[in-house]
This record gives C-alpha cells, structure tokens and sequence, in this order.
C-alpha cells in the first residue's frame, strides 16, 4: 500500500514537472527563484551598453525603478537621452549619467571611455556591467557570410566585449568585486542554423566569461551568464529574435529583462530564457548532445528556407514538416 501511495506521489510530481516546463519561459534553477532581490540591486552602479533601444533600454527602466545609479551606453547618444528621460526610480532620470560608446572603436578609445565611467560616481566605480551590445544580421547560410559581416560581428560581439572586460575587470578587483552580465543568446548553447556566424560569436562569449568567473570568482568577481530564445523586440536588435515578433514562442523583452535582472540578484552562473520550443532543445542538446543534434540536423535547413520566406524560424512547425506562410 506504501509502495503504491509512494509511487502515485512520484507519478503526480513528474506529472506536475512536466506541466510546468511545458509552459516555462526559463530553466528550472531561473524560474525557482520568482523575484529579484532587490537588496543586490539597490544603490548599486549599473553600466549597461546597447541601451539605446530593445532589450538593453527596458533593462535600463527596469534597473531603474530597483533604485541602481545607472550608466547608459550605446553609440547614439540622442537615443540614449530619450531613454534617460523616460526613466522612473530614486535616482532617475536626473542622476542617470549617458556615456557613448561604440565597441568596435579600439582598446585606446575603448580606455578612455572606461576611465570616463569610473569618474561618473566619485568613490563609488562600477558594480555591475552588462554586456547587451550586439550585432546580428538576418539569417542566411553558413557559408554565405561576407568578409565584411565576420569581421564586424566579431569586432562587436567578442572583441569589443572582451576588451572592454579586460578594462573593467582590474578596477572592479581593486574595489574588491563587481558582477559582469553577459547578454548571450540560445545561439550560445545549441546548433543555430542561418545564424552560424552570430552562433560562432556568442559561442566564443561563453568560453571567456566562463573561463574568466573560475579565475577570479575567489576575488570577487562575479558572472551571469544570459542565453534568451526569441524575444519580442520593437526593433529586432539585442538578443536573438525572428521576423515573427507576435508569435507565441517569443518572450516579451519586458519578461527578459526582469528574469535576466532576476537572475543576477541571485548570482546564477547561467541562465535560459525561452518558451518552447527552444528550452526543450536546450535541455536536450544539454544533456542528450547526440539526440540533440540529430533533431537540430533535422530541422536546419527548413529553418533556413523558413527565414528566407519571413516565416516563423522558431515553431513547433519545423519538426513536423509543414509549410511555412509567407508574408
């Protein structure tokens, strides 16, 4: 009878499990931890890049109205002005400070910038930077890819961002820590056909700050770690989106930021943001690499035919065959 009642409680939680990824929009670990804790937020300097608009602007309201003292960067600076005024907290918008920025510039102009937002709150530095600032093109074929998009992805998506790390990470060592968020991407983790080259950057992302937390995780310095699926955007920037913004396997943007803040607070070494489909093939490509595989072989090169006729790159639709829409 014990066996019986014991077993049933087992059934009822895989049961229960199993309900809840189906409708999860975040690992198991990210979604545990439900809120922010705002103490990790409050009054701590924030410098987040790409903030101009998507992603990384609904970040900067959402950092707001926890009270950090924020530092807005991105290479348009009328754009940044505009997302300054629109912030609400203790210490906006009149505190906010704006910091142009533009990563493909070079470590000598990357320096100077560096040094311009350690000065911006006297004695305080810099507590947390968040790596938004990204470059994607739309999907086509691996071996499509020009010179010109390589070289500019990577300048952005990995030079820029590391040499901008390698600045910073001295200043936050000699104050005794400080938290690197890294805005990454599902393309990080899995195959991501008509993306190869974005995949191959963000890849690279996940070998430094990984590498870089085992270093000097016992100094302080802390790192997250983001992998977001389709994300609905106003613009298509940030994080990986598809041309669908409207469909139901997208994460709005006001979502991934408050998990991505979320998941921060908590000090998570990494986090997945997505509904499914995507988070299932995560976790299966995670665990099970050659299942995994198999099904991303499966469905890569409709997704890429999907893309070239504006159809939904992220529905349950690849897997079983049928035809895309066009627009």
């Amino acid at each position: 009878m014990l066996t019986l009642l014991f077993v049933s409680l087992g059934l009822l939680l895989l049961i229960g499990l199993l309900f809840k990824f189906a409708f999860a929009d975040g690992d198991f670990t990210l979604i545990s931890k439900k809120h922010v804790k705002r103490e990790a937020i409050e009054g701590e300097v924030v410098w987040i890049t790409g903030t101009s608009r998507g992603i990384g602007e609904v970040l900067a309201k959402q950092f707001a109205s926890l009270d950090a003292k924020l530092i807005l960067s991105a290479r348009n600076k009328a754009e940044l002005e505009r997302v300054k005024s629109e912030l609400k907290g203790k210490y906006a918008p009149e505190d906010v400070k704006v910091l142009p920025l533009d990563l493909a510039s070079g470590e000598e102009s990357l320096k100077l910038v560096v040094e311009q937002a350690v000065s911006l709150f006297p004695g305080v530095g810099v507590d947390y930077l968040v790596h938004n600032a990204a470059y994607e093109r739309p999907k086509s074929k691996a071996t499509d890819a020009t010179e010109e998009i390589l070289k500019t992805t990577f300048d952005v998506n990995v030079f820029g961002t590391i040499t901008l790390t390698k600045l910073v990470a001295p200043l936050l060592l000699n104050q005794g820590g400080g938290h690197f968020v890294v805005i990454s991407s599902a393309a990080g983790k899995v195959p991501s056909s008509g993306q190869a080259i974005y995949s191959a950057s963000k890849h690279a992302l996940h070998g430094y700050f990984h590498s870089l937390r085992s270093e000097f995780c016992q100094k302080g310095i802390k790192v997250t770690v983001v992998c977001p699926g389709p994300i609905e955007t106003s613009n298509g920037t940030g994080a990986s989106t598809s041309e669908d913004k409207k469909s139901p396997e997208h994460v709005s943007s006001e979502r991934c930021a408050e998990l991505t803040i979320i998941a921060a607070s908590h000090n998570l070494k990494e986090a997945w943001i997505s509904h499914q489909p995507v988070l299932l093939v995560m976790y299966i490509v995670q665990y099970m690499p050659s299942l995994g595989f198999w099904l991303m072989d499966k469905v890569g090169g409709k997704r890429v035919e999907f893309a070239e006729k504006k159809g939904n790159t992220y529905s349950w639709k690849l897997l079983f065959g049928e035809k895309t829409k066009t627009n």
